[in-house]
């Protein structure tokens, strides 16, 4: 059956590395449906405007993560952690805690950088904060590309290394399996 899988991309640069390993995915399957789910619009995260009224920036954004069947979130990492838009994205998802449209929705994570350690400070830190708002976590399953910039052509704006590629197209598929089996959204 096919599957629509949001993707989120954790950096605001138009041509980030990491919004080139996401978009890989709509180049790699075109089995499945891929909406983009913008954070960069996001006004940061303040009690008072949900009392006054939520912007429409919100709005749409709560719609989108609600609308697809699961979510790819493709982050990179700065100084070692999150980045702010990120978390500020995850915090407006996460509100009202008990109507969060995150809520035990499915979601995979995804990192990649130039440096050697790939994503895995930012992304432990994403899981700890999913886990937190009752997100279910694809588990077991850690996609940390490292040395990025040597891996996509800068002009194409497109992955272009092989092993990658397949890496990321298994990953897909035990996303999507996985994303069959977990319990009910109710």
């Amino acid at each position: 059956m096919t599957k629509t899988i949001g993707l989120i991309c954790g950096s605001l640069r138009k041509d980030s590395y990491n919004r080139i390993i996401a978009k890989s995915f709509t180049d790699l399957d075109d089995s499945h449906q891929f909406h983009w789910i913008e954070i960069n619009d996001l006004p940061l995260y303040n009690e008072d405007l949900e009392i006054s009224g939520i912007p429409e920036t919100v709005t749409s954004f709560k719609s989108a993560v609600q609308d697809v069947d699961g979510i790819i979130i493709v982050s990179p990492e700065y100084n070692s952690g999150i980045p702010g838009v990120l978390k500020n994205a995850l915090d407006w998802a996460s509100r009202p805690r008990d109507s969060s449209v995150l809520s035990r929705k499915p979601v995979g994570l995804i990192g990649a950088t130039p440096g050697g350690l790939g994503t895995a400070f930012a992304q432990m830190q994403i899981r700890q904060i999913l886990e937190a708002m009752q997100v279910h976590v694809l588990p077991f399953q850690k996609v940390l590309i490292s040395q990025v910039h040597k891996k996509i052509d800068s002009d194409q704006k497109v992955l272009t290394d092989e092993q990658t590629k397949r890496y990321l197209q298994q990953y897909l598929h035990q996303f999507i399996h996985w994303i069959d089996h977990t319990p009910a959204l109710d």
